[in-house]
């Protein structure tokens, strides 16, 4: 599990390594995403989160997840309006959607829940619950995966 900022660099970095342990590891692991946007250093990340589970509901969380870091250096809400309308997501609704704060409990409880274990920093990742102190290139995560999996089996 990643708690992350759309605006962060470091985040951006992560992404594009954190889904290459998966086919490594054969269907053991599952990637989960929870947002922690630092709104007061990066403007755009709570709307990006919101515009991210605006695009979830409509099966589309991943293409949006990466749209968003790959656009991270121009994020701005008409950046996000362009993502979407490339998604094929309506901007009507998409805009009602952040105008009314439909999702901003999805992402309010994904922060609240990393405050609650301790997140402070993104990008910060979890492994089977344990939060990973290590950097986070593939051969550290695949480690760190290795790891748990085997202390957890052996649980």
């Amino acid at each position: 599990m990643e708690y992350g900022d759309y605006q962060c660099p470091f985040c951006a970095s992560a992404c594009a390594v954190v889904d290459q342990p998966e086919p490594y590891f054969e269907g053991q692991i599952r990637f989960v995403f929870r947002h922690f946007p630092l709104a007061e250093v990066h403007p755009y990340a709570e709307v990006a989160a919101e515009s991210a589970e605006f695009a979830g509901a409509a099966g589309v969380f991943w293409e949006m997840h990466e749209a968003l870091f790959r656009s991270q250096a121009i994020l701005s809400v008409p950046t996000i309006m362009r993502i979407a309308e490339k998604l094929r997501l309506s901007e009507t609704m998409m805009r009602h959607a952040l105008e009314t704060g439909q999702f901003r409990s999805n992402v309010r409880n994904d922060f609240m829940g990393g405050v609650r274990s301790g997140v402070n920093g993104t990008p910060t990742f979890f492994i089977n619950g344990v939060r990973h102190e290590g950097p986070f290139d593939f051969a550290s995560l695949a480690s760190a995966i290795q790891i748990r999996l085997t202390a957890d089996s052996h649980a």
